[in-house]
């Protein structure tokens, strides 16, 4: 990928040591199994980002001057785990560096990787996962860190509260915790499933949005298009609540499977994370300081893993 700034800011918004948002691609596509090209989501995100205004008209602010910086892409690929591994070495890092950070995939698999990571730095975290699929497999085609697994280790080890999930395998209902799932074909019919979404969650929220969450009318560019999902203003109006009621701690956003004939999916994702920005520094000004409220995290061995975190 080319180095540059997110959404061509200019430089003087762009610097790691000012900057209050980490921004980190991670194209990898490693483990999908229909469409494939996720891989090129991040280039095609950041690609549609340089051509959208950044002034939100909702919020009457130019959330970019909050400071955002375009992390260097997470390349590795030699394997799943490998994968999942960086992804949390490096999240935790900016996580340390008191930032509010956020993840453009990639397959869904990264959030794995991710979410390890906020899981260690804050405590009583909820998993807020906006999906058309559970991704509840404890483990897929050999492995624990396939993308159908993307939430399994954050239901066992987090809240996990799972939003516009309309396709699974009979296996998942095993670990599913229904109480803290919103089904699609119940939400068309549920005029509160907003309020009750939001009572469910902690203080503490991580939210994992894959792209499949929405309908394939307004976003047919990702893996695996499943009909009956979430429209642009209902989604913006159920997020608006989140930030404006929890601490929202972080984000990613995944599967983009960016196509040269429709770039319309490519503008609105790149539309929904500068959304998502603009609702969680809403009122703070750019001169204040940025606090995440991470906890120090033990040195040495991870919770998840063997490996030692050399932070």
């Amino acid at each position: 990928m080319t180095t540059k700034t997110y959404a061509g800011i200019p430089q003087q918004y762009a610097a790691l040591e000012t900057s209050k948002i980490v921004l980190i691609p991670v194209p990898y596509d490693g483990t999908s199994t229909w469409q494939k090209g996720a891989d090129k989501g991040p280039e095609a995100f950041l690609n549609a980002s340089e051509n959208m205004e950044v002034y939100d008209i909702e919020t009457g602010t130019e959330v970019y001057k909050q400071g955002v910086y375009l992390a260097e892409a997470i390349t590795e690929k030699s394997s799943p785990e490998a994968v999942v591994d960086k992804v949390h070495k490096t999240v935790k890092e900016y996580i340390l560096r008191n930032k509010f950070v956020t993840i453009f995939g990639g397959e869904h698999s990264i959030s794995i990787g991710t979410i390890r990571a906020f899981n260690e730095c804050f405590d009583d975290l909820t998993v807020l996962h906006i999906d058309a699929h559970a991704d509840l497999r404890k483990e897929y085609e050999g492995s624990k860190c396939n993308h159908a697994c993307a939430v399994y280790e954050a239901s066992q080890t987090t809240n996990l509260i799972q939003v516009g999930i309309r396709s699974m395998d009979v296996a998942e209902t095993r670990v599913m915790d229904e109480e803290k799932v919103w089904f699609a074909h119940d939400m068309a019919h549920d005029e509160y499933w907003m309020d009750n979404v939001i009572e469910a969650l902690g203080d503490n929220v991580f939210i994992t949005f894959d792209l499949d969450a929405l309908d394939p009318s307004i976003m047919p560019s990702t893996g695996t298009p499943e009909p009956g999902g979430l429209f642009w203003y209902e989604t913006l109006e159920f997020l608006k609540e989140v930030f404006a009621q929890k601490n929202v701690v972080g984000f990613d956003i995944v599967e983009l499977c960016p196509r040269p004939e429709e770039k319309s999916s490519d503008f609105l994702a790149a539309k929904l994370y500068y959304k998502m920005l603009s609702y969680k520094f809403e009122g703070t000004n750019e001169s204040d300081e940025f606090e995440s409220n991470f906890k120090e995290p033990k040195k040495g061995v991870s919770k998840f893993n063997s490996q030692s975190d050399d932070f």
